[in-house]
């Protein structure tokens, strides 16, 4: 079967109803995304950091899979699907997708602060100061951080270079590092961008599906079954 590489981002999720950090409004109105989001930020004030946090997995515990997600699950039936996602929820999995790589964390995570290595499924939305991992260290959300470096880049990069069909789904590609790993695909394959807005993709052959993701799914179905 052949390659087929999904990179996802925030448009994936949002009609499962998850808010990104300019949507959620309210009290995080008054914040740059830097003061909830950065090392220096869980140094300064972990409690805000971490009710943030909590908010948002809050969110993700009531959340469910949208057509979109359910609909890339079902590609691999036809294809060698793999995930890169800028998504820290995991509803990609939730849909039966078998092969994810998250790049930003994971929200439904949380992790030592003296041992990165030492990383646990949450059961509840809520983490407080006080939590600790085994060795007695305070836990923090297992997130990459603004400011932190995006070890799971070493292994995106690989798989993109052995794409055979690429599908950017839900992202502008306009953050940085992620919005590279475009440029390491196999120059003249075929590039499929699902995006109201059609973000600017530089590359040979790409087709634009003007849709948020749960309609376009679907029309890439289509025309993806001449390239099975």
């Amino acid at each position: 079967m052949k390659n087929l590489v999904i990179l996802s981002g925030a448009g994936m999720s949002q009609e499962s109803g998850l808010k990104t950090f300019r949507d959620m409004g309210g009290l995080w109105e008054q914040y740059d995304v830097t003061e909830v989001a950065s090392p220096e930020a869980w140094e300064s004030n972990p409690q805000l950091v971490m009710r943030f946090y909590n908010e948002r997995r809050k969110q993700l515990f009531e959340a469910k899979p949208n057509a979109g997600h359910i609909g890339i699950a079902e590609l691999e039936e036809w294809f060698n699907v793999k995930i890169v996602t800028q998504n820290v929820d995991d509803l990609h999995e939730l849909a039966g997708s078998s092969n994810i790589l998250h790049l930003h964390g994971e929200l439904r995570k949380v992790r030592s602060t003296i041992d990165s290595k030492l990383i646990y499924k949450m059961e509840n939305w809520e983490l407080k100061l006080g939590d600790t991992c085994e060795l007695g260290s305070q836990l923090r959300p297992h997130i990459v951080w603004f400011g932190e470096a995006v070890p799971a880049m070493q292994q995106a990069i690989p798989i993109v270079q052995k794409a055979d069909i690429i599908v950017v789904i839900g992202t502008s590609l306009a953050v940085y590092p992620a919005a590279g790993l475009v440029n390491y695909a196999p120059p003249d394959i075929p590039i499929f961008v699902i995006d109201p807005a059609q973000p600017n993709i530089h590359k040979k052959n790409v087709t634009y599906i003007q849709k948020k993701a749960g309609e376009g799914i679907k029309e890439l179905k289509l025309k993806l079954i001449n390239l099975k």
